[in-house]
């Protein structure tokens, strides 16, 4: 097996980001990505995805993201044209907030490639011919973009590849076949959550906007996650609260109700026993 490095494609440091079309006559060998992730849109033919030892059938209009680290092959392609798009994951945490509280977007970008890092997960996105079309206008300008490299190409690109990742977050959340149902209840919940961590929900809510009840929603979350809702939601919480002490001069008790804490001696509990250190001494070593 092979390791790959975005820097094989690009070396600008600037903007680690490369698009391009992939013929893929020939079988590709196991490899990994040691430093991105990587979408990939079907966009002819079918080809045989080997992925952690198992093998998935993958055709025209199917997408999917695969993460750094996750072994993976192509076999037996036929006919077979691809988009792949090679980005940093910090592209996408730039991104607006409610990007996170799309059920789609939880699901392709998020749930899928980290299940795949772990298991032989087969769940795709499978697009209807419309909306391959549509996503074959944006990739072909986007292609062109990258190309030609006008005056402000990157944040023409930055702004489309946003564009793309909406688009398919939302071609996600209407497909009809093909879609794991526990998977999309866990993507509903993160959903609910990222978008609500700041109040004072509680797991009865949580199962009910995903539709599912609290017994079910805590066994998806420990299958899926190794973990419970609750303690998702208190990392959420803690992961916010570390961006606003070192981004905000807010206090330590706005910034706690900020994140959903009831005080900020709460916060302060949580935060050692996470971090090994209180919020303010984060503060001071940032």
């Amino acid at each position: 097996m092979s390791d790959v490095y975005l820097n094989w494609f690009t070396r600008d440091e600037q903007f680690p980001f490369f698009i391009q079309y992939g013929g893929h006559e020939e079988e590709m060998s196991m490899h990994s990505h040691v430093d991105f992730s990587e979408l990939v849109i079907v966009l002819n033919g079918h080809a045989t995805h080997i992925i952690q030892g198992e093998e998935s059938f993958i055709k025209k209009g199917n997408v999917f993201v695969v993460n750094g680290d996750t072994p993976h092959a192509y076999m037996a392609p036929y006919d077979f044209r691809i988009c792949n798009i090679m980005y940093k994951p910090e592209m996408l945490r730039s991104a607006g907030p409610d990007l996170r509280t799309m059920n789609g977007y939880q699901a392709l970008f998020i749930l899928e490639p980290y299940l795949r890092s772990i298991n032989p997960f087969k769940s795709k996105l499978n697009m209807s011919i419309a909306g391959l079309e549509t996503v074959a206008a944006l990739i072909a300008a986007m292609i062109r973009e990258y190309d030609e490299q006008p005056p402000g190409y990157q944040t023409m690109l930055a702004s489309r590849f946003m564009e793309l990742v909406v688009y398919l977050s939302r071609q996600y959340d209407h497909q009809e076949q093909g879609v794991d149902s526990s998977l999309m209840h866990l993507a509903s919940a993160i959903s609910y959550i990222e978008d609500h961590y700041r109040e004072q929900i509680t797991l009865e809510e949580i199962a009910a906007k995903s539709d599912i009840s609290v017994r079910h929603l805590n066994r998806i979350f420990r299958s899926y996650y190794k973990t419970t809702p609750i303690a998702y939601l208190q990392r959420l919480r803690l992961q916010q609260a570390c961006t606003l002490l070192k981004e905000t001069n807010g206090s330590i008790t706005d910034i706690s109700y900020a994140c959903g804490f009831n005080d900020s001696n709460y916060l302060t509990r949580q935060f050692k026993k996470a971090y090994g250190l209180s919020p303010k001494a984060f503060r001071k070593s940032q």
